[in-house]
């Protein structure tokens, strides 16, 4: 009897230790199939061009390609639900924004809490956001730009990609500062918002720099100024709003990425090595900040940092937002 006790003992505890080194064996062996990066706007925008950049070099590095899917609409929350809904396997990511992160948590009704139930990866990168024009909008300036509004009040438009996003937010602190009033179209990303600015069927953006950046290079729409305090590395030629006549106006777009809640986090740690690898490559660095990216240095690419970064804006926009009374569109 003492020697099946002792068998029996012996089997349980055997059992008992499988799952963890069953989930030893299997972080070891991830990634074993493709992985999904959720980008919770439309193809052509600044987070998409952001995601496909990371994702090239992320699937170098853990040899499994990265598929990016787009799910867009209301502002991005029905992209990051999905991600929410996902297994915690590492095989379904979400990158996102301030605006998708942080800023659409007091508009929608959303069924999520991003702080619980995501798991936080890497913190990315930053960027300002840019006051551009259709190209034959008659304003060449900053100046002369808030005047065309003023004269065309609630007869202009701005685009924008959705309820509580950082650019709607931009848009409505401009004309909180400018004493200007115009009609803001919400889009399903900034990739459709922009393909109707360059085809002049809306009249002005404050856009990523990301987005809208490339456009204004190829002389397809107008850029007024960058805001923030600093001119743009990648367009110096752009002015500040200080500079512009603006002082004041900051708008920008932070970057980050996160996996499903329950995510082992030997998983967590592969995939912030590939993000991390992926920032550190000198051709990925010179994608981004051509774009107006400002990469974050290497000891704020952590999922604890991120983890920290995103309490901190919530704690800090929510009640902004809420007392703006921005409602979903």
């Amino acid at each position: 009897m003492k020697l099946a006790r002792r068998k029996f003992l012996h089997l349980a505890a055997g059992a008992l230790s499988m799952p963890a080194i069953a989930r030893a064996a299997w972080a070891q062996t991830y990634p074993a199939r493709p992985i999904t990066i959720i980008v919770p706007f439309a193809a052509g925008g600044g987070t998409d061009t952001t995601a496909r950049i990371l994702a090239e070099r992320m699937t170098a590095s853990l040899g499994q390609t990265l598929i990016i899917e787009n799910v867009a609409g209301a502002g991005g929350t029905i992209g990051v639900g999905r991600a929410t809904r996902a297994a915690g396997d590492g095989y379904t990511l979400s990158l996102g924004t301030v605006s998708t992160h942080v800023l659409n948590g007091p508009v929608y009704p959303v069924q999520y809490d991003v702080l619980k139930d995501l798991e936080p990866v890497a913190l990315i990168s930053a960027e300002p956001l840019l006051i551009v024009s259709r190209k034959d909008l008659p304003a060449t300036n900053l100046a002369e730009l808030i005047a065309w509004l003023k004269a065309n009040s609630n007869k202009a438009s701005s685009g924008h990609p959705g309820a509580g996003t950082a650019p709607h937010m931009a848009n409505v602190v401009f004309q909180k500062q400018t004493g200007t009033r115009f009609q803001l179209i919400p889009y399903r990303g900034t990739g459709p918002s922009m393909q109707d600015l360059v085809a002049g069927q809306i009249d002005m953006e404050i856009d990523p720099t990301s987005n809208s950046l490339p456009q204004v290079r190829a002389g397809r729409i107008r850029a007024y100024a960058v805001a923030a305090n600093t001119r743009l590395n990648a367009a110096p030629e752009i002015p500040t709003v200080e500079e512009a006549g603006l002082p004041g106006f900051h708008a920008s777009l932070w970057y980050g990425l996160w996996a499903t809640k329950g995510t082992p986090k030997d998983v967590i740690d592969k995939l912030n090595g590939a993000v991390v690898d992926a920032l550190g490559n000198p051709a990925v660095r010179k994608r981004l900040t051509d774009l107006g990216h400002e990469l974050y240095p290497r000891d704020r690419q952590t999922p604890e940092v991120l983890a920290a970064f995103h309490k901190a804006e919530i704690e800090k926009w929510w009640p902004i937002v809420r007392e703006a009374g921005i409602k979903p569109e």
